[in-house]
């Protein structure tokens, strides 16, 4: 991981990112890719209800869960 610390998407919040939210527009995108943003635990909400609005919020996931999913498995 890198020593610069992930911050929120929400336009002018400099907090750190808590949440990754998965979304896709499918209009454009194929069905399996995923675009993301980061959130931190205030505009959690806020920026969900934006994307589920349109229908592309895909998922919501704690930031240090995605990024353990992200990471290759001792195994591989």
């Amino acid at each position: 991981m890198s020593d610069e610390t992930p911050i929120c998407s929400a336009k002018g919040c400099r907090a750190e990112a808590v949440w990754v939210l998965a979304w896709n527009n499918p209009k454009i995108h194929t069905p399996e890719r995923r675009k993301t943003w980061l959130a931190c635990e205030e505009h959690r909400e806020h920026l969900s209800q934006f994307l589920g609005v349109r229908g592309f919020l895909k998922d919501v996931v704690l930031l240090k869960e995605w990024e353990s999913e992200d990471s290759p498995s001792p195994d591989s």
